[in-house]
């Protein structure tokens, strides 16, 4: 198969879909890999070592585009790329279809084949390519909390750890899965105290069992997020329905409950937000303010430090990729359950059944694409 690993051009994503390590475990399999220039770079991958690697390099993205059967990327394409993509054509990388309409649409018209890397479902339900991002976002989630607390930031003024004598900042979770995990380790590890909201006995119990002193579950429901609000100095996002919209736990009234300075992160933002004044952000300008609230919501987070992300992401989504180029997608599909889940727009047609509920349009079930 030929493959091409565009260069990211969404703002400040430095990500790239491809290790040099990776290139060369397809090309060791018979398979052509097409880098476009500098498209490692931001991740500390220079050009040489893809080509030292048994990787081609192209100039232009169109090049890239235009030579490839599959498509690698990181983020969703975004408007520039639509007349890119050919019919056909497999693109691999997250889309994130149910928060954004267009794309959807365009991706229809394309009439390629989507597979999102955040809905390839184990049979226990975990999401394996979502996992290595997701655990990225949520330990990043309170570096970025902590940092905007800070006075000069427009922040409460508020150690997250706290010293001898003066109580921690009180860090609000909205979910235990692997995000909200991720984050309520990395704010436990700091000092703060932390309360985890999850509706799921089962997963609090869990979290009960495995976290430190300092971290505290609740059931959530509105009336218990509404009481926590009032006393929390940092809210974490980490709601996730995979493939589909995030529910708005915090609604634009709650805001008014909070104190001034109250940071809140929204981790869920490229799947809509589960806060309704949420809007995506950029690296570039990461905060907006809403009744002396303080918004961070990046939508793509991990782009920060695209070293570690990089060879996280690829660590994972490396042996999918390596059956759907020996296989082709229809055989690596059916040969591989995990695969169809990840499967959402196919020749024209929504086969991922949240994404076509999201904005009423039509669906087809995946499986009149894999029939033999």
């Amino acid at each position: 198969m030929v493959i091409g690993v565009p260069k990211e051009i969404k703002n400040n994503e430095n990500r790239v879909a491809l290790t040099p390590a990776g290139a060369k475990e397809l090309v060791k399999r018979g398979h052509t890999v097409y880098i476009q220039h500098t498209a490692g770079e931001g991740s500390g991958f220079s050009d040489e070592t893809y080509e030292a690697a048994g990787a081609q390099i192209l100039p232009t993205i169109e090049s890239t585009y235009e030579i490839a059967e599959m498509i690698m990327k990181v983020k969703e394409p975004i408007e520039p790329e639509y007349k890119l993509i050919k019919e056909g054509q497999l693109l691999f990388t997250y889309f994130h279809f149910a928060s954004y309409e267009p794309l959807t649409k365009a991706m229809v018209e394309s009439k390629s084949v989507c597979l999102a890397y955040e809905t390839v479902e184990k049979a226990d339900r975990s999401l394996p390519l979502l996992v290595p991002m997701s655990e990225v976002a949520g330990r990043m989630a309170v570096q970025k909390g902590a940092n905007y607390l800070e006075k000069p930031l427009k922040g409460r003024g508020i150690l997250l750890g706290g010293v001898p004598g003066v109580l921690p900042a009180k860090v609000l979770i909205l979910g235990g899965g692997v995000v909200g995990t991720q984050a309520a380790w990395m704010a436990a590890g700091l000092g703060a105290d932390v309360t985890i909201m999850d509706v799921s006995l089962q997963r609090m119990r869990y979290l009960d069992d495995v976290m430190p002193a300092n971290v505290n579950t609740m059931m959530s429901n509105e009336y218990n997020v509404r009481e926590l609000i009032k006393s929390a100095d940092l809210i974490i996002g980490a709601v996730l329905i995979p493939g589909a919209k995030a529910p708005h736990l915090i609604t634009r009234d709650m805001l008014k409950e909070m104190k001034p300075g109250t940071v809140l992160v929204d981790v869920a933002v490229d799947q809509g937000g589960c806060i309704e004044t949420c809007k995506p952000t950029t690296h570039e300008n990461p905060t907006f303010i809403i009744d002396e609230v303080v918004h961070y919501c990046v939508a793509n987070m991990p782009g920060a430090v695209p070293y570690t992300s990089t060879l996280a992401l690829t660590n994972a989504t490396l042996p999918y990729a390596i059956q759907l180029a020996d296989k082709g997608w229809k055989k690596a599909a059916q040969e591989n359950p995990e695969l169809v889940p990840g499967l959402n727009v196919i020749n024209g047609e929504i086969v991922y059944k949240a994404v076509a509920e999201a904005f009423h349009l039509s669906y087809v079930p995946v499986e009149k694409y894999l029939m033999d």
